[in-house]
């Protein structure tokens, strides 16, 4: 039996998951696997099958999971709040055969099932059934599950992970970040990302660890949470530590006291997917007393990056996972001197099998083995630096590379940007000028003269936005990441 899989039952009797049904123990949640495998068996999935979930989080999400993966099944998670048009591509892209539901979701399993002639199974009703089956046997390097990327640069690519490579994902947050059987950890985050999906409920789920799956986020009941004494391990994406923040701010004085206090006896708290304002780092050691880990990792390859539990430094993403190698390269793949900017390629177990159906794309990403993340980086003293994907976050202006990153973080300290996006505009005599779209902070409302005084002031004049654009939300993905290409179309409309 493949990693993840085979240590629920060692548990016994100790807790696993609390959810909306209440408390669920790692011998119960291996029994419902165990059910929801065979009622797949007798469905017909067989070694290689695709099955999609479309389950809450919680207990039917992971007795669906593990029961797929007992099944020689591979999992497709889908986010059941998007609408059936988002999860046409995914579902006929893969091939479905099963589709796994609740009664809360069977409407929206059924739509899915119709793109792919596939066939819906309640999770409830299997566990509920006989599972007198035999199951297959699994290998490590057997297909587990695909991800789709955001499809920022066209449709969605099915990003394929072994048994091994999820493995490897979780052993080396384990070993990084001290987990144990004694940790709790509340997931507040979407279960069709690898935060969600790998960081926080495998990896939990691997040491024996509790597992908090409220259904959603909410900013009350997780600073509820955060202040219970229970919770140990923290993590999330930026924005909602924005919204945790904001929700301090509004609480009265006898709850912010309680909540700080509280939530300062967590041992760690992380965030990641996206890059994590300075200036959101600082309220947030402010307000509980913690600097937030900062991570890097992708789709293809789970964690590679992570500053660690003695060292943190803000801006930075730390070093090398356990078992994974990086270089960071020129244009002619050749490994630059230390403290020079190039792309980031990573190396290790960890790292994804497939761009699924795509021979071609997955050629194009690998070179001698490694992969090329797409992303631009430099290794400094205080560990990595990322600088932003080569495509959209590093913008040439007038011959000169600038990072969207850099001049995002030194424009969120003035006092009217509340948040901002940087993107890179075509010019004809400048390749592209760099433009700024912002959220005001207050009511003030600077000229754009204004803010290119300001901004000369403290960055090079190549790095000066020359448009700014106030808008009254940033356009960001599932995931909380800001979408540079619509920010692009902001501009474009406004014109």
């Amino acid at each position: 039996m493949a990693a993840l899989d085979s240590t629920l039952a060692s548990f016994g009797e100790s807790l696993a998951v609390v959810d909306r049904d209440g408390e669920q123990s790692y011998l119960a949640l291996d029994g419902a696997a165990n059910a929801v495998a065979a009622a797949l068996v007798r469905a017909g999935v067989r070694s290689g099958s695709v099955v999609a979930t479309v389950c809450p989080a919680g207990r039917w999400w992971l007795a669906g999971t593990y029961g797929a993966w007992r099944a020689g099944a591979v999992l497709l998670p889908l986010e059941a709040s998007h609408p059936p048009a988002e999860l046409r591509h995914p579902v006929t892209d893969s091939g479905v055969t099963h589709v796994l539901c609740t009664a809360e979701s069977v409407e929206l399993a059924n739509e899915l099932a119709a793109f792919a002639n596939a066939q819906i199974v309640d999770v409830r009703e299997a566990v509920a059934a006989p599972n007198f089956v035999t199951l297959p046997e699994i290998s490590d390097d057997d297909d587990a599950m695909i991800v789709y990327t955001s499809g920022t640069t066209g449709l969605p690519k099915g990003v394929v992970h072994t048994h091994r490579s999820l493995g490897a994902q979780c052993s080396a947050m384990v070993e990084a970040w001290d987990w144990t059987a004694a940790d709790r950890i509340v997931c507040v985050l979407p279960l069709h990302h690898v935060h969600g999906l790998v960081n926080v409920t495998f990896t939990s789920l691997s040491v024996g660890a509790v597992l908090e799956t409220p259904g959603g986020f909410d900013a009350i009941k997780t600073w509820e949470r955060l202040a219970s004494g229970d919770v140990t391990i923290f993590m999330a994406v930026p924005t909602i530590y924005s919204r945790l923040v904001r929700a301090w701010l509004d609480a009265d004085e006898a709850t912010k006291a309680r909540w700080s206090s509280r939530a300062a006896l967590l041992r760690l708290m992380v965030s990641g997917s996206a890059a994590l304002p300075v200036s959101t780092l600082e309220q947030w050691r402010e307000i509980s007393g913690h600097v937030l880990l900062e991570r890097y990792g992708m789709t293809e390859l789970g964690m590679a990056l992570g500053n660690t539990l003695d060292r943190r430094v803000p801006g930075h993403v730390g070093w090398p996972f356990p078992g994974v190698e990086v270089r960071i390269v020129n244009e002619d793949i050749v490994d630059v001197p230390d403290g020079d900017v190039g792309e980031l390629l990573v190396r290790g177990s960890q790292v994804f099998n497939r761009y699924l159906n795509r021979p071609d794309a997955t050629a194009e990403s690998f070179v001698d083995g490694w992969f090329r993340t797409g992303d631009v980086a430099q290794q400094t003293p205080d560990g990595y630096r990322l600088l932003g994907r080569a495509s959209v976050d590093i913008i040439k202006s007038g011959g000169e590379k600038v990072s969207a990153l850099e001049i995002e973080e030194v424009f969120r300290t003035h006092p009217a940007i509340a948040d901002c996006a940087v993107v890179g505009l075509p010019d004809e005599e400048w390749g592209e000028r760099v433009a700024i779209a912002w959220i005001a902070d207050s009511a003030d409302r600077p000229t754009d003269a204004e803010f290119r005084a300001w901004g000369k002031e403290r960055l090079a004049p190549a790095k000066v936005p020359f448009n700014y654009l106030c808008i009254s939300e940033l356009p960001r993905n599932p995931m909380g990441k800001v979408t540079k290409v619509a920010v692009k179309e902001r501009f474009t409309t406004a014109d």
